[in-house]
């Protein structure tokens, strides 16, 4: 099938529109390599519409809008229907239901959600810790963390770590390796807050061995050899018996298997 282009416009940085279009996207299996979505935010200008008008016309694009200014709102539509382009207002349709049931004008502010939402602040914030404190960058990190990921490399801690961010948690992780010593700072953690990622070795193994042909290189590097494993996961085992840390096997969950445990641990 042809390539389908979506143009999210937003006057605020796009986020609302995106989501609700790659949830759309997600419903067409067969389909949805063929349709891209391209985000334009902060749209706050007839200018900046025009441009997006220009190219939904050029490919037969589709528009997904959240505009909050009324006369941006209203001149898009204007053009919508002017070149006859299939588009979707998102959030308009809500706010004159809203203003209706509630007797109360909107104010017509973009980016509200954010301004409003703390939950949004902390959600960054615990993200922009994962980052900074992830594979054991920054030991300093350990401390102030509420969640302490440790295991062997490819056990899923910097995915986890970013799952467990969205969920507004300040997550570090730690990579053990036989021939360097852990971090100090790892056992001045309270125990309660580390969570130790075994695996079983045939699967690690296969995991290592795929990671290496992926990167182009020789799949039987010591890195993914059984003994090396063997070595990796006994100190892994010593270190966590150490910290008296609760250990989760990892080996057939997914992500978010293994973070709903670590949340109801958090939050029960």
């Amino acid at each position: 099938m042809n390539e389908i282009n979506v143009y999210v416009v937003s006057d605020s940085v796009g986020e609302t529109a995106e989501l609700v279009a790659k949830a759309c996207v997600s419903q067409f299996r067969q389909s949805r390599k063929s349709i891209t979505i391209k985000r334009f935010p902060y749209v706050e200008e007839i200018s900046n519409v025009d441009e997006v008008i220009a190219l939904a016309r050029e490919d037969e694009g589709i528009i997904v809008y959240t505009l909050v200014r009324p006369e941006i709102r209203s001149y898009i539509k204007e053009q919508i229907k002017l070149h006859n382009i299939i588009a979707h207002d998102v959030v308009g349709p809500i706010i004159n239901s809203l203003q209706a049931a509630s007797d109360e004008s909107p104010i017509n502010e973009p980016g509200m959600v954010h301004e409003l939402d703390e939950d949004y602040f902390k959600k960054i914030e615990a993200i922009e810790f994962a980052v900074k404190y992830d594979d054991g960058r920054d030991p300093r990190g350990i401390l102030k963390a509420d969640i302490v990921l440790v295991g062997v490399s490819r056990t899923s801690k910097t995915p986890l770590s970013q799952y467990l961010a969205h969920k507004r948690l300040k997550v570090a992780n730690v990579p053990l390796v036989p021939e360097i010593e852990p971090p100090a700072e790892l056992f001045k953690v309270n125990p309660s807050k580390c969570y130790g990622l075994k695996i079983r070795p045939d699967k690690l193994n296969n995991i290592r061995k795929e990671r290496l042909i992926a990167l182009g290189l020789n799949d039987d590097a010591t890195y993914a050899k059984m003994e090396r494993i063997q070595e990796e996961l006994m100190h892994f085992e010593q270190i966590v018996k150490k910290i008296d840390c609760p250990v989760i096997d990892v080996t057939n969950k997914a992500v978010e298997e293994t973070a709903n445990i670590i949340l109801n641990d958090v939050f029960n």
